[in-house]
């Protein structure tokens, strides 16, 4: 039988805490005793809470990242491939809903504001793409010559609101409705 990796379990169980009690309200015992580990084992693993929330950030980041790019296809025109993510982007956060309040949680928090800011730049890891796709529009007149900081507001963040109503039961997604939705961020961007 093999062992579960430890380090794992806690990114896991403070991904778990945090998205439903904050960052204050899930203490490094708590996350210890969903874990399955003392608290102890927490610092072998991460220096200080601070850098366990970054951690599992980061994780989450890249397990976005990932599910997000499959399929993506670079030589398409701007808007398939502004399709593709956005419809993807959507489709994850609605059916991980812990996953999307620890983002958001995250990205709404002193954490946050380095990696916003390196988002926004350009100069993120597993963000580029977002940025590049932008910048491309922009520069091809594709979509509107506004601050890329405001055109990824207006691409991106109606979706965080949409995927927050699904998750709040306000609204039920489907394929079709997401893919509605990504188009009307679409046609709110181009020119």
């Amino acid at each position: 039988m093999e062992k579960p990796d430890k380090r794992k379990e806690i990114v896991r169980a403070a991904l778990a805490l945090i998205a439903v009690h904050g960052f204050h309200g899930a203490p490094l015992a708590m996350i210890a005793d969903r874990a399955g580990v003392g608290i102890g084992t927490i610092y072998l693993y991460f220096e200080n809470k601070d850098a366990l929330i970054t951690e599992v950030y980061q994780d989450l980041e890249d397990r976005v990242y990932h599910l997000v790019m499959e399929g993506y296809a670079p030589e398409k025109p701007i808007r398939e491939r502004f399709l593709h993510l956005g419809t993807a982007l959507l489709r994850y956060f609605s059916d991980n809903p812990l996953d999307f309040r620890y983002l958001v949680q995250f990205h709404h928090s002193p954490y946050g504001v380095a990696f916003r800011r390196n988002g926004l730049l350009g100069q993120k890891r597993n963000c580029n793409v977002y940025h590049e796709l932008l910048e491309e529009g922009v520069d091809g007149q594709v979509m509107k010559n506004i601050p890329l900081v405001i055109l990824s507001a207006l691409a991106f963040g109606p979706l965080l609101t949409v995927a927050r109503n699904h998750i709040l039961g306000f609204i039920t997604l489907d394929d079709s409705l997401i893919l509605r939705t990504v188009e009307a961020c679409w046609y709110g961007i181009r020119r």
